[in-house]
């Protein structure tokens, strides 16, 4: 990267992508339990599913940085552990091992063979393994195949053989699979086409005649060869290939799935072919013909059978029916192939049969699904089909068959995991009043396309709310004794007394406890064995488990201000500034330290720790005095009250908590003393058990009200709550092990506590107001909380109003029958024949028609109604491509939508037989549209926009200024300005900036008193942008449909001599360079984020935190560009990334450099994800890295984490 970018950015995942290329299942830990690997992008995802509730929790996540294009688990015979290939884009095979003691993946092999990047002829592509595990096969889309054979050598080490090669030149493969062939020679079947000839006939006579055949590769073991046994035609459709069981459990063999039918083949058998049934029903198309897009293979105990999915989502059961001996025992003979229809389930790229009798969805678009089986289809009504009533042959007409599709009934969905795949576009907008603002996106496909609104925070399920007589000032729950396992009472503060209630089947006022219930309590701590304490402004109250009470009273004219406690010790603090401690004697007393410490302050808060595991005190008390300091004090026999250190504090601080967390530095857990500052801000700080000493300081603003904190425990681990303007949870990831500060998507609570009882055993008490509220934390994982609101068509852009929480999508689908159609169909009594039962398109997607668009106009409101409020459906085939709401001058500035439409499209290659320009009214406030008129153009204008008072249109390359007449739009001025087609707009005074579907942008200014639209500058490189936005006014981010994303600026001088004053003739008479604009713009930033960009937009996404550039990939990404601010943090992280390029390379062999460089080189980015590797490193290579960078591993670990909480999540 050069060094004198004048640019830099810090490049970070907010929301990993969601769209999973393959799944597969395996044991992967050694044990018993099945596992789920997904592949999503460069992400190698590891999920535990659980049976017993019926969830998947995600155990690991691993960015490979390189392109997962294939992956497949085997194991050696006899070990009971999975391993995983990766065929990715690096040029090598990797073998890789899940790590369960330090959940990580290992790498065990990484062989060369080619090289780097996806191309034709370099294997990496498709990948076959040999269910016995004793060989794979990775192929390339054109010539190349490499056999590999594994094994395993004395230490019982796996091992990995040179590769034998199977090369066939001008041959295509389109799909490949290992057979099951028992313990014979392995033996790989692939479907293969031969160009050759269709090569050299120029007449294309040859392409027609072409045949597609089904080769099988058989690796000789014993020659250590690999030789191309048997080969014959299948039907020239045929696109994918299943194992069917061999060996002992079944005839071996595959099945051959093609255009409306699928086979039976194998080498020693005859063919068998079935039709796809085809779906009935009045708005289907009984002609059209279903592909196979996904399937699975599942063996039980002496049977075996095929789930494979269409491509609507419909599930067919696929059996084998074996010729049977005169003793009934199936032989390995096949007598015939069955089919049925089983279930419809979205759309998948790959499914999971799990053992436990789950199946796992990995969907196309839209949420993962994971179903329960109730039933496996065998004693339903649905017709069997079977292959005794078609031909083998696959060039010999049949009658096509259908079956009815209606509700599940085999399968029952338990739990919907959240996918945002893929993402059509996003905008940051504050339209809750929150402290920090939301992120709303619109994404999906047809029928399950969704409104996402995301927000920064933890899920939330409260168990109890009920409201108090008065307005409580603070609550504590306590145990009776130590050996308890539950709470026993709730203790409530009141500003004239204090309420007891116990917490039993129900919970209810008690008065006999020994607590005085006349003053206001300061704290409650279960002490000793049996011992409780109530520390109230005059005094401390023991109360001993026979009820016998001592009590310390606090010294005339003084009273206690803050007080605190463990089991064993208590602190506490007079107005007067004094600090009076106690320890527990043998006999459980109270004794009071002779000595009193003077403060120089009055005294706002203290903390103990807990008392540590085998030890009789806790060693530090901290203070917290209204001169911005906390100092901690030691409490050992010996220096009791002593000074240890002081922090100085930007604010008094208004809580404390010492408490021992798991650390990642340290691998263990460390004492950190947490601070919360009246100015809300919260610090971190890690407090030495041996001297005191405080160190490594982290702090973050949580919001304007003073900060407090709490001690909890949440999913076993203890995490501090904290309580500002809402509340905030620390804790540690569960993957990472990284301290996490996440707000809980909660009403903001003045007091919380952890509570524990039978119904809730990790729980928190918290009191908002006069209520009072038991809630829990369900999971730790998720920190970007999703509601979604359910659309009807995909969405293609969408608008937010200029003054109402409301958002305008247009939405739609191709070769789908729009409603008026349908409902034509429908009422058609001819074609119905009874079949009129309309099934959830949600579920069952709508009916297709070729050529066919539906469309809609939706708005949306996402706060206070989370629905859909108005939908107005285009007629005459008529789709929307754009939207904008512009306020016109000539109508008093009155804001409309506008919206551009196409009518009879083609997407490719591109048509369409007019376009429009509809214009709406708001009404109602924004909620209903009112239809105004619509204005013809040639093209379907796919980018609009409100500029100074009119409407800006990119009209195919022509660029137009149009007002708002009566009967239709007036056309003003127009201009071409870009070569091919206008995508996108954006504008800043008179400057608009022109995306151009495949020439980067074009900056115009509009010179006013001339009426003119003149080009004056554009880029070097022809960029196929898909979105843009402006950073300044000289500067555009943007991003391509090959997944990069850029800024590039234009020339001071030139953006001067646009702005100069007058008619802008020295502009038009400017001398032309290279057939384009006089000027060019320079690149600044460069990045490759494996995603496609699609959207862009510059915001600030924390409470406090500057701008960044947040942008969503197709894929369900989400990220930011982050700017560096000094020239030191830029040198820092620079050499921190190419010391973990060298010290942590990808996991899948891919070079992280080359990788971030995929078409451009890296300029002026910094790869964030990489250097939060770093605290996953082991601790030596921590060490030595921080050794060459010349400063500790916190202070680098501090670093890291600080760059991604100032700016996101």
């Amino acid at each position: 990267m050069a060094t004198t970018s004048s640019m830099f950015m810090y490049a970070l995942t907010i929301q990993p992508p969601s769209a999973v290329t393959q799944a597969i299942l395996g044991q992967f830990a050694g044990t018993k339990e099945q596992q789920i690997i997904t592949a999503s992008g460069s992400r190698l995802t590891l999920h535990r599913p659980d049976a017993v509730q019926g969830k998947i929790t995600t155990i690991v996540s691993h960015n490979v940085f390189g392109i997962i294009r294939s992956l497949a688990a085997f194991r050696l015979a006899g070990s009971n552990k999975d391993y995983i290939i990766i065929g990715s884009d690096s040029g090598r095979i990797t073998i890789i091992e899940y790590v369960p003691a330090q959940n990580k993946f290992s790498r065990l092999h990484l062989e060369t063979f080619g090289k780097s990047g996806i191309r034709r002829v370099i294997p990496g592509q498709y990948l076959a393994v040999d269910p016995k595990g004793r060989a794979c096969l990775i192929a390339s889309v054109e010539k190349n195949k490499l056999v590999y054979v594994l094994n395993r050598n004395a230490q019982a080490e796996l091992t990995i053989s040179s590769p034998l090669e199977a090369h066939k030149p001008q041959t295509l493969l389109f799909a490949m699979v290992g057979l099951d062939v028992g313990y014979e020679n392995p033996v790989f079947a692939a479907l293969e086409v031969d160009y050759s000839e269709s090569d050299q006939d120029p007449t294309g006579q040859a392409y027609e005649e072409v045949e597609k055949s089904l080769v099988y590769y058989e690796l000789d073991l014993g020659l250590n060869h690999v030789i191309r046994k048997w080969s014959d035609p299948v039907d020239r459709t045929a696109s994918m290939l299943f194992q069917v069981p061999g060996g002992a459990d079944g005839p071996s063999g595959v099945l051959v799935c093609g255009e409306d039918n699928i086979t039976y083949r194998h080498s020693n058998q005859e063919a068998f072919r079935v039709a796809v049934p085809r779906r009935r029903g009045a708005t289907e198309d009984p002609q059209r013909k279903r592909h196979i897009v996904a399937g699975v293979m599942h063996k039980m105990r002496g049977a075996f059978f095929f789930l494979l999915q269409s491509e609507d989502g419909d599930l067919f059961k696929v059996t084998l029916e074996m010729v049977e001996d005169d003793n009934g025992q199936p032989t390995g003979e096949v007598k015939r192939l069955k089919i049925k229809y089983f279930d419809t389930v979205p759309t998948a790229s790959s499914l999971c049969i799990l053992k436990s009798g789950f199946l796992f969805v990995a969907s196309e678009t839209g949420n993962h699904h994971f179903y329960q089986f109730e039933k496996l289809g065998d004693d339903d009504e649905e017709t069997e089909y079977r292959s005794d009533d078609f031909p083998s042959d696959p060039t010999e007409p049949y009658n096509p068959v259908y079956f009815h599709p209606r509700a599940a009934e085999n399968v029952n969905l338990v739990e919907s995991i959240d996918s945002m795949n893929p993402i059509v576009g996003c905008k940051v907008a504050n339209l809750t009043d929150d402290d920090a603002p939301q992120i709303y996106t619109i994404c999906g496909t047809g029928a399950r396309s969704t409104f996402r609104t995301l927000r920064h925070g933890l899920e939330v399920s409260e168990i109890v709310e009920s409201e108090l007589p008065g307005i409580p000032s603070a609550v504590w729950t306590t145990k009776l004794t130590r050996g308890d396992e539950f709470d026993a009472y709730i203790v409530l503060s009141f500003s004239n007394g204090t309420l007891v209630l116990s917490i039993g089947e129900t919970v209810e006022e008690v008065t006999d406890t020994g607590f005085l219930s006349s003053a206001p309590t300061l704290a409650v701590q279960q002490l000793g064995e049996d011992g409780l304490i109530q520390v109230h402004p005059k005094g401390i109250r023991h109360i001993r488990a026979d009820r016998r009470v001592n009590e310390w009273p606090a010294p005339q004219h003084r009273s206690i201000v803050a007080a605190t406690t463990n089991e064993r010790q208590v602190a506490v603090a007079l107005s007067s500034g004094e600090i009076v401690y106690f320890e527990m004697d043998v006999d459980g007393s109270l004794a009071e330290y002779d000595e009193k410490r003077e403060m120089s302050g009055t005294v706002t808060c203290l903390s103990l720790g807990e008392v540590p595991e085998g030890r009789v005190r806790s060693q530090f008390l901290a203070v917290g005095c209204d001169d911005s300091t906390v100092r901690i004090l030691s409490l050992d026999p010996d220096s009791t009250l002593e000074n240890k250190s002081v922090q100085a504090l930007t604010s008094a601080p208004s809580a404390l908590s010492i408490m021992a967390m798991a650390d990642l530095s340290s691998g263990g857990s460390t004492l950190y003393l947490h601070i919360g500052l009246y100015s809300g801000v919260y610090l971190r700080t890690v407090l030495d058990e041996v001297t005191g000493e405080l160190s490594d300081t982290r702090t973050r603003f949580l919001g304007p009200k003073p900060a407090k904190l709490y001690r909890v425990s949440v999913k076993g681990q203890t995490a501090v709550l904290a309580l500002s303007s809402k509340p905030w949870l620390g804790y540690s990831d569960p993957q990472t092990k990284g301290f996490m500060l996440t707000p809980l998507n909660y009403v903001g609570l003045e007091w919380g506590w952890n509570f524990s009882s039978e119904q809730c055993t990790e729980g928190m008490v918290g009191i908002e107001g006069k209520n009072l509220r038991i809630f829990a934390i369900e999971k730790l994982t998720e920190n970007l909380l999703q509601e979604s609101i359910p659309l009807s068509n995909t969405p293609r852009h969408f608008v937010k109003h200029p003054e109402h929480p409301l958002f305008y999508i247009v939405e739609s689908d191709n070769n789908i029958l729009s409603p008026a159609t349908k409902a034509k169909l429908l009422g058609d009594t001819s074609v119905v024949n009874g079949d009129a039962t309309v099934l959830p398109p949600e579920e069952f997607g709508y009916p297709r028609g070729k050529g066919h668009w539906a469309s809609c106009i939706q708005v949306v409101d996402p706060v206070n109604a989370k629905e859909v409020l108005q939908q107005i459906d285009l007629e005459d085939n008529e789709a929307a491509v754009s939207i904008a709401a512009v306020s016109f001058s000539s109508q008093d500035d009155e804001t409309f939508l506008v919206v551009g439409t196409g009518k009879d499209m083609v997407v490719t290659p591109r048509s369409s037989s007019a376009g429009f320009i509809h214009v709406y009214r708001f009404q109602e406030e924004g909620k209903e549209l009112e239809f105004i008129h619509k204005t013809k153009v040639e093209e379907p204008p796919l980018a609009l926009l409100g500029f100074q008072g009119r409407l800006l249109a990119g009209i195919g390359t022509d660029l137009r200024i149009y007002d708002l007449g009566m009967k239709q739009l007036l056309r003003k001025s127009q201009a071409n300005v870009v070569p091919s087609l206008i995508v996108g707009l954006q504008t800043q005074g008179s400057r608009i900036i022109v995306s151009d579907v495949q020439d980067s942008v074009v900056y115009v200014v509009y010179k006013f008193q001339e009426n003119r639209l003149i080009p004056f500058v554009d880029d070097v490189i022809a960029r196929w942008t898909t979105c843009t936005t402006m950073v300044d006014y000289e500067t555009v981010a943007g991003g391509d449909k090959f997944g990069n994303l850029w800024l590039v600026r234009c020339p001071a001088k030139a953006s001067e001599e646009a702005d100069e004053e007058g008619s802008g003739a020295h502009l038009v008479h400017e001398r032309q360079y290279l057939q384009g604009a006089p000027n060019r713009l320079a690149l600044m930033c460069h990045y490759f984020p494996a995603d496609v960009p699609t959207s862009v937009q510059k915001a600030s996404l924390v409470a406090g935190g500057r701008d960044v550039l947040l942008w969503s990939g197709l894929q369900g990404t989400l990220g930011v560009l982050c700017p560096f601010v000094s020239r030191e943090d830029v040198d820092f992280f620079q050499t921190l990334e190419q010391h973990l390029r060298a010290e942590d390379g990808p996991l899948a062999g891919r070079d992280h450099l080359v990788y971030r460089s995929y078409y451009v080189p890296v300029k002026g980015v910094i790869d964030g994800d990489l250097c939060e590797r770093y605290p996953l490193l082991p601790a030596d290579k921590r060490q030595m890295i921080a050794g060459e960078l010349d400063r500790s591993v916190r202070e680098i670990e501090r670093k890291i984490s600080d760059m991604r909480t100032r700016v996101a999540y």
